[in-house]
């Protein structure tokens, strides 16, 4: 038994966003320690096949941590010592939120998922955007995941992404804009095309560079078509695939099911990976794959269907420290099996 596995009835016993807060309070005490290099040691995977250079930027194994798990940037250097490849902290919107009121986060632990309408609660660029000027980069790729403050109305959307992303966006490696979250009102309608050309029209002309945009789950196929329409025609660097989903499959099991908000973890794990593919068919930028993902064999599964990283959040809470540590030999053992050289000759490997 590990460590988090003897821990994880106490965690457990706590309300979801308490104990991700305890959680948090403790890898902030560890980072910049030497604990933090204990922590590389047992748990980075340090394997040349798993290397790859992706939109311009070297990432030294291809898991991440998605948005949503340091919102503020308070913890990316002891995240990457836990052996994620890259790490993307968000959303950060233009003004400081409080987010929903709470309880805002739900989990359903026969379902291995979690339910979340925490509505980009974070300290805003200003405060965030200093932290990330001040503090030392992680040494893994930092992605910024931005997103819209709630008080904007969306026909002035375009002006509060370019504040936040002019307050933070030079300090990381990749710019991913959120018009995909469940949880802001009104948000996932700026997915239409004329929204998104002004959107990421207005980040590109600012000198956004690597730009990528975060999609739903829930885009009706040609809505999703015309969202890649627009990263061809600007000339995006990738996609992120996909974002939390406000459908509940008939297979939930707990009562919390019937809570609003976006949907995470196992149970979406085939519809995001099926989007994954649906994306690497159309377009030939890089996709983040996300949703779902907990172990190498569904890591593996969405490289193969087109994605070059992956990142995951709820996997992190049910699964515990270990867990990129154990994906990242999962996939080494896999392109052994497969006779695949490089995580990168795997990309895409089942596209017909």
């Amino acid at each position: 038994m590990s460590l988090y596995d003897a821990a994880k009835p106490a965690l457990f016993s706590l309300p979801p966003e308490t104990a991700h807060k305890t959680v948090h309070r403790g890898l902030r005490a560890i980072q910049d320690t030497p604990v933090e290099g204990l922590l590389r040691q047992r748990y980075a995977v340090n394997d040349a096949r798993l290397r790859q250079s992706v939109f311009g930027r070297d990432f030294p194994t291809p898991v991440g941590v998605a948005a949503g798990f340091d919102k503020n940037a308070e913890i990316p250097r002891v995240l990457a010592a836990l052996g994620f490849g890259h790490v993307e902290i968000g959303g950060v919107t233009a003004e400081r939120q409080p987010g929903n009121p709470q309880p805002r986060l739900f989990r359903l632990p026969e379902d291995e998922a979690l339910i979340n309408r925490m509505g980009f609660n974070n300290e805003g660029a200003d405060r965030i955007g200093g932290r990330l000027d001040r503090e030392p980069q992680p040494d893994v790729p930092l992605g910024v995941n931005i997103g819209k403050s709630k008080s904007t109305p969306l026909e002035e959307a375009a002006d509060d992404y370019l504040y936040t992303y002019e307050r933070v966006g030079s300090a990381g490696d990749y710019v991913a804009v959120n018009v995909s979250s469940p949880n802001t009102p009104g948000l996932r309608s700026l997915q239409n095309r004329e929204s998104l050309e002004e959107i990421l029209g207005t980040l590109k002309e600012a000198g956004a560079s690597p730009l990528l945009v975060k999609l739903s789950p829930d885009l009706p196929d040609p809505a999703v078509e015309d969202a890649l329409g627009v990263v061809d025609d600007l000339d995006l660097d990738g996609v992120i695939a996909t974002n939390t989903t406000t459908s509940r499959p008939d297979s939930l099991e707990n009562p919390n099911k019937a809570e609003t908000g976006g949907l995470s973890g196992k149970p979406i794990e085939s519809e995001a990976t099926e989007q994954i593919r649906f994306i690497a068919e159309r377009t030939d930028v890089p996709i983040i794959g996300v949703g779902g993902v907990s172990d190498a064999a569904g890591a593996y599964e969405k490289i193969r269907a087109g994605a070059s990283l992956v990142q995951l959040y709820t996997g992190l809470v049910f699964e515990g420290p270990a867990i990129a540590r154990e994906i990242n030999e999962g996939l080494c053992a896999r392109l052994e099996r497969d006779g695949f050289d490089s995580v990168e000759d795997a990309v895409g490997a089942d596209l017909e």
